[in-house]
């Protein structure tokens, strides 16, 4: 339901947990990107959001991401793309994604670089990709295995048109949410040895950003935590 009373709320409260959980790191606070997760949420609610001062948003299917995008052209949000994506829709989600959090494998790399013009001028960034790396055992959800990421890493920083920030995970289901991320911040300390600047770790949703904060996530994906349930059609 757009304009919901508690959205002020939640949200208020999400921010608090974030700098108290950053304080406790000793961490600064502004050094954390919360990108709220807007999927199957109306076009209202992304509104209401950059009212309250967000800026970030993430989707992870392309026909609903790219017609939000189309739509608040007007506004200063910025698109995170978070979801497995498709070879065949790489260069369509370059169009509007200012940050793909899902690259993990070869193929995706050629539609992600690839100029949205003739040519790829200086002038034109890059765009910003991280690493999306699978440490558990589900199927389906995304992400190159730690054993072949040095060789990903490798093919994605020799290519142009993109800019490896770092990695991201999902906290698998049979693993403490920590331990996980811990692990992907000393995978991440290797591919800094590739890519001195690929700093930042995508890491933390709505049921465990805390401590993916205190591993180090400088970026938070948060959906329910701050947008509320599903719309009962979604």
């Amino acid at each position: 339901m757009p304009n919901e009373p508690d959205l002020g709320m939640r949200l208020s409260s999400v921010r608090s947990q974030i700098v108290d959980a950053a304080l406790t790191a000793g961490r600064e606070p502004s050094s954390i990107t919360t990108i709220i997760v807007t999927k199957f949420q109306p076009i209202s609610l992304v509104r209401e959001l950059l009212h309250l001062g967000e800026r970030d948003f993430g989707e992870n299917r392309h026909q609903e991401a790219s017609e939000k995008a189309a739509a608040l052209t007007d506004t200063p949000a910025r698109w995170h793309f978070i979801g497995q994506l498709q070879s065949n829709k790489a260069k369509a989600v370059r169009a509007y994604a200012s940050v793909v959090h899902s690259l993990d494998r070869q193929s995706l790399i050629a539609g992600l670089s690839a100029p949205l013009h003739e040519e790829l001028t200086d002038t034109v960034e890059p765009l910003d990709v991280f690493v999306q790396v699978d440490l558990g055992t589900e199927l389906g959800r995304g992400g190159v295995v730690p054993a072949a990421l040095d060789a990903l890493v490798e093919r994605v920083a020799a290519a142009s048109g993109i800019k490896l920030v770092g990695l991201m995970t999902v906290a698998p289901l049979e693993t403490e949410p920590r331990r996980a991320f811990a692990r992907l911040r000393e995978l991440a300390e290797g591919v800094r040895s590739t890519v001195p600047g690929a700093t930042s770790l995508s890491m933390g949703m709505s049921g465990d950003f805390i401590d993916a904060i205190l591993e180090g996530a400088t970026h938070l994906r948060l959906g329910s935590a701050i947008t509320g349930n599903r719309p009962l059609n979604g």
